[in-house]
């Protein structure tokens, strides 16, 4: 196959900026507290005033190294600062630092699990160029029209300037908008296990800027880039992919350019939009910054905070499948939240089956939770008094059915399973004397289908469970009532 008849395919990088979780900023004191008023989280050395100098914050430097050894990277020995110029109203000093040619770590990968519809799932190997720590900028607001001077504004707030990034760059390994979602969601994933950054995109803390281009087959050179921004979900990373990837292809179909610039994606319309073209490394004349000595991080600092790294969701991902027996989808799902995760393994670690405590906790309690907005360590309902319900059901105490009406309660106002069963008196009809009792006059009532079911209607014998459940407000013991009425009906 020539170059020319090869399928196109796309070639996909992601620069994902988070935002670290400190109560101060990068290189002062200020506080990075979300949604106070505009511009009372500043000072000197965030705008930069003669006379200042920056201090790096060391729980910022902790926070960088540990999202790094997470994500597989190697740590350098010695790292610098740099000072990257451009001029912008949200960018107080005219000038960001940054880290240029010798990040904080360099090399690393993840792996990631690419579920896309009507494929088979699969799990993909993403690699990470780096990792390296900067300030974030202000934040501007286009205001619109002022009707008094009859002319647009934009107001800025620099209460963000100066917050911490780190700033986490991939390897042009991504093929498709589907990849990119799962690689973004899986970062987060991490920083949130870490507790080092929310990863709350609604407020800012973690930010996606999509490089994309195309060529003809896994062979050929790589096209021209274009930079995406102004994507706030997971869902919008994968469709401006999507749509930029079709974009490209029309173009060069087409006969035209693809320009290297930076566009926007514009959710309401779902396409991409110009909005400049892309500066390249020797627009922002990078220069050590001369405020800060370079960073040096001993074995023996590295080893301890390597030594404080929490279990991860891939290493849960497979703990869950392989040693507990749950499918990819229930390890997927269990792992998605760590304080989830955290919360079925003290379910399990009482003894309960794994699958039967993820199956009440993906189902009816996540949907609780979910749409109450809380975490699972908010919950009520607490995971021994859970695996107390699921051992009540397994003993054959409760059935299923009685567990879900008495579960609002557990969840509204937690407690003990056994407590609220005795006190309803809802406990399991499990007495055989008593439920032959019952079936003899359940027969008693139904002799045209006991008829029926002895001459070959064999599905009947689900109308007279369903029919002895409702006599006993479901509380007769499943098990036995279908071995008693075999019995019986096949008289």
């Amino acid at each position: 196959m020539s170059g020319s008849d090869a399928a196109w395919e796309a070639v996909i990088g992601l620069e994902t900026h988070v935002q670290l979780g400190t109560d101060s900023k990068i290189f002062t004191s200020a506080s990075t507290a979300f949604g106070d008023e505009p511009n009372t989280h500043i000072d000197p050395v965030v705008c930069g005033l003669p006379g200042t100098l920056p201090v790096l914050n060391q729980k910022v430097l902790e926070y960088a190294v540990k999202a790094a050894m997470a994500l597989n990277l190697t740590i350098a020995e010695h790292s610098k600062f740099d000072r990257k110029q451009y001029f912008y109203p949200d960018l107080p000093k005219n000038y960001q630092i940054s880290q240029f040619d010798e990040p904080i770590a360099e090399d690393g990968w993840i792996e990631v699990e690419v579920a896309e519809k009507g494929k088979e799932t699969y799990l993909k190997k993403i690699g990470i160029e780096r990792l390296h720590m900067e300030e974030d900028a202000g934040k501007l607001v286009h205001a619109g029209s002022d009707r008094l001077a009859g002319s647009t504004h934009s107001l800025v707030d620099y209460n963000r300037a100066g917050v911490a990034l780190a700033e986490i760059v991939s390897k042009p390994d991504l093929r498709t908008g589907r990849e990119a979602a799962e690689y973004a969601s899986e970062i987060r994933r991490i920083m949130r296990y870490l507790e080092v950054s929310d990863g709350n995109m609604q407020e800012g803390s973690l930010r996606c800027d999509v490089n994309i281009s195309v060529r003809r087959g896994p062979n050929a050179p790589f096209g021209t880039k274009v930079e995406i921004k102004n994507m706030n979900s997971f869902s919008a990373i994968q469709k401006a992919c999507e749509y930029e990837i079709q974009r490209q292809i029309k173009a060069y179909e087409g006969g035209k350019t693809v320009l290297q610039e930076t566009r926007l994606w514009d959710e309401g319309n779902q396409l991409t939009k110009s909005m400049r073209s892309k500066e390249g490394s020797s627009d922002y004349r990078y220069f050590p910054d001369p405020d800060l000595g370079p960073i040096e991080i001993s074995k023996e600092q590295r080893d301890s905070w390597f030594a404080e790294l929490p279990e991860l969701p891939a290493a849960k991902r497979h703990r869950y499948s392989n040693d507990l027996g749950l499918s990819a989808y229930d390890a997927r799902v269990l792992t998605d939240e760590l304080s989830m995760a955290q919360y079925f393994e003290q379910v399990v670690a009482v003894g309960v089956d794994a699958k039967a405590a993820s199956n009440w906790i993906t189902g009816d309690i996540a949907a609780y939770v979910n749409s109450n907005r809380l975490s699972y360590t908010q919950l009520p309902f607490r995971p021994t008094e859970l695996a107390e319900m699921l051992q009540m059901i397994n003993a054959g105490a409760i059935s299923g059915k009685i567990a879900k009406e008495i579960l609002p309660e557990l969840l509204t106002k937690g407690g003990s399973p056994k407590v609220i069963v005795k006190e309803r008196g809802l406990g399991m009809i499990s007495d055989p004397e008593a439920i032959n009792l019952i079936v003899d006059k359940l027969l008693e009532a139904h002799p045209n289908e006991v008829e029926a079911f002895r001459g070959g209607k064999k599905k009947l014998q689900g109308f007279f469970v369903g029919q002895l459940m409702k006599q006993t407000g479901g509380k007769a013991d499943p098990k036995l009532v279908n071995q008693i009425l075999n019995k019986k009906l096949q008289k």
